[in-house]
Formats: structure tokens, C-alpha cells, sequence
């Protein structure tokens, strides 16, 4: 591979001299031309050389799909909005009305957020007691209200739009496509599933932990219509996740079925993954102790979590969990609805 002569810092270092410096002369300034190009596929001509989109924008995919759904999700709101003041005008009831009045009795009435469910809130985002005054208490009352209005909303559009369809004249951004591969990782699920989801994953990584929640809960949804693949990312600033995946693969070598018994017990209890945990957790498997041991303290796998690091840098992955559904790349620990909505796509074609 190419070593590229200017790394992501000095380039932003340039393009600041370039573009941001007070200067009296503006002869410096690159001359870019903005112009039809001569095929899709090309992103930019230096010369007679001609640079591919793909080419150009290797490595940035992600964020480019990022920001993109950013516009998307700007541009879906106000639609909303205005789809909303529609369908409102056209009932009767609306009268002299304003739209926010309209709101409030037809649409959001009788919303009422309650101690339980902001006990509730404060449960699932772990707030400290020590946070919870009574300012704090008014902003999770506000921002539950906020929720409850949004969905309030979405129904009365889902039953407005099941009459009258929206038919909608922009499109939603693409996932990247990559080339991802399950090699020998450790997996589950039919073999020749249709739909195929690799994860990148740290078992030191906290988000990783919700991520594995969230494998589960797909695979009691669809069974062996998934197969998931496990491959190790272990960040280096986690000190004990390199070994934890060595520990895996050790189990794995002896065990392809016990993997996912480790695997769950890693995750379950992040404090437990120093030598003696992860010996700990082998022993509660009913495997053969000595061995795992020998292959854990001979770095036996150390080389194959290497790899399978490089391979996961040279596809784009930069944090934990990462995952890719049939090549789309999913990052982070999203709802099990974000996963569904790829994974149906793939089983319908």
C-alpha cells in the first residue's frame, strides 16, 4: 500500500493556510472548475488523469452517509411539518383554529407525563440521585412531553396517510456497500443464510455490550434467517480487550458453540477480563482448562486478532461496535429496528 504524503492533519493544516489565512493575495488559491463530469463514475480530472468517486472518496464513506442523512432527516422533517398543516386545513374542525391550537385539542390532547414514567427515564439513563433536582426533574418532564407529542403526531399521520398516500419526490441516502467477509470468525445461525451480519466489537467496549444485546434480540426475531459473524476490533486503549479476544478464539478452538457462552459472559461482566477472569469464565464453560490456558498465555491467536484488526481498518471501521448487514455498514449499538429495516429489505428480494 501507498503511503499517502500528507496525513488527515497536515491536510487540514494546508487547506487552513489555503482557504482561512488574512492574506492581501488571493494568487495562491487553487483553480477548481465545477463541471459536468464525463461519466458517473468519475469525481475529479487532474490533467488527463481521471480520479473515480470511489477512488476519491475511499475511506470516508461512513461519513459521508452521515452527513447526507443529516440533510435527509432535515429535509423529512419539514415535510412532515407541511404534510401535517395540509391534512389539518383540509378538516372541518379546524375552523378559525390556528395550527397550534389545532394541535393541542385534536392531535397531542390529554398527553400527561407522570412520576413513573419519568422514573422510568431516570432508571434507563442511569441519572445520578445526586442530579436529580428539581430543574432536572422539569427538563426530563419537558423532553418526555416533547417525545410523546412527536408520537402522537406520527399516528394521527399514519392514519391520514393510510387513507391519502404522500407520495414523496426525494430520495433517502444509500448505505455504503463494502466487502465484508466471515473467513473462519466465529458465528451463529445457518451457514447459507440470506442475510449475513459481521460485527466489529471490543469486549471491553460498553457499547459493545448494549451491541450484543441487541444481536441476540435479532436472532430470537429471525433465527437461523441470520447468520452473524463475530470479529475482533479491540481498541487500543481498552488494556485488557486484546486478550479477552484471544480468549474467545482460544474457547472458540475448542468449543465453536461455547464461543457464544464466553462470549455472552464477557460482555456481561466487563471488571472480570484480566488473566485470571477470563481462566475464571473458561472454567465455568467445561472446557479443557489447561489447554485454554497454554493457548491464552502462548499469544497462540494474537496474530489472527492483528489481522482481523487490519481488515476491519482497511473496510472502514474506526470505532466499536461496527456492523455490516449483506455489506451495509451499521455504526454503533443501534435500536433493533435500524437492523430490521435492512435485514427485511434483504430477506424480501
Amino acid at each position: 500500500m501507498k503511503r499517502n504524503i500528507f496525513t488527515t492533519v497536515s491536510i487540514a493544516v494546508l487547506a487552513g493556510v489555503l482557504f482561512y489565512s488574512c492574506t492581501k493575495s488571493v494568487e495562491s488559491k487553487p483553480t477548481f472548475l465545477f463541471k459536468a463530469a464525463p461519466d458517473m463514475s468519475a469525481g475529479v480530472k487532474i490533467g488527463d488523469k481521471v480520479i473515480s468517486k470511489d477512488d476519491l472518496f475511499k475511506g470516508i464513506e461512513s461519513e459521508l452517509y452521515e452527513a447526507e442523512m443529516k440533510v435527509f432527516e432535515l429535509k423529512m422533517n419539514k415535510m412532515k411539518a407541511r404534510v401535517l398543516e395540509v391534512f389539518m386545513e383540509q378538516d372541518t374542525n379546524k375552523k378559525d383554529l390556528t395550527n397550534d391550537q389545532y394541535l393541542e385539542k385534536y392531535i397531542t390532547s390529554g398527553i400527561k407525563i407522570s412520576k413513573e414514567k419519568i422514573d422510568a427515564f431516570v432508571k434507563e439513563k442511569n441519572i445520578p440521585k445526586e442530579h436529580l433536582n428539581d430543574q432536572m426533574k422539569q427538563r426530563i418532564q419537558q423532553y418526555l412531553l416533547i417525545e410523546e407529542k412527536k408520537i402522537a403526531i406520527d399516528t394521527w399521520l399514519a392514519k391520514k396517510t393510510k387513507k391519502t398516500p404522500v407520495e414523496i419526490y426525494f430520495k433517502e441516502p444509500t448505505r455504503p456497500m463494502f466487502n465484508v467477509t466471515a473467513g473462519d470468525a466465529p458465528f451463529m445461525g445457518a451457514a447459507d443464510a440470506k442475510v449475513e451480519i459481521v460485527e466489529f466489537s471490543d469486549f471491553q467496549c460498553p457499547f459493545c455490550s448494549k451491541g450484543a444485546g441487541v444481536v441476540h434480540d435479532l436472532k430470537k426475531k429471525y433465527g437461523n434467517k441470520v447468520k452473524v459473524v463475530f470479529k475482533n476490533f479491540p481498541l487500543p486503549f481498552h488494556n485488557h480487550a486484546k486478550k479477552a479476544a484471544e480468549a474467545g478464539l482460544c474457547v472458540h478452538e475448542q468449543d465453536k458453540a461455547k464461543f457464544w457462552t464466553m462470549h455472552d459472559a464477557m460482555f456481561a461482566d466487563q471488571t472480570k477480563l484480566d488473566r485470571e477472569g477470563l481462566v475464571n469464565s473458561a472454567k465455568a464453560l467445561k472446557i479443557d482448562v489447561d489447554k485454554f490456558t497454554k493457548c491464552l498465555d502462548s499469544g497462540k491467536f494474537t496474530a489472527k486478532v492483528e489481522s482481523t484488526m487490519e481488515e476491519g481498518k482497511t473496510i472502514g471501521v474506526k470505532s466499536t461496535p461496527t456492523f455490516f448487514v449483506n455489506g451495509m455498514m451499521i455504526n454503533g449499538a443501534h435500536p433493533v429496528e435500524v437492523f430490521s429495516e435492512l435485514i427485511d429489505q434483504e430477506l424480501a428480494k
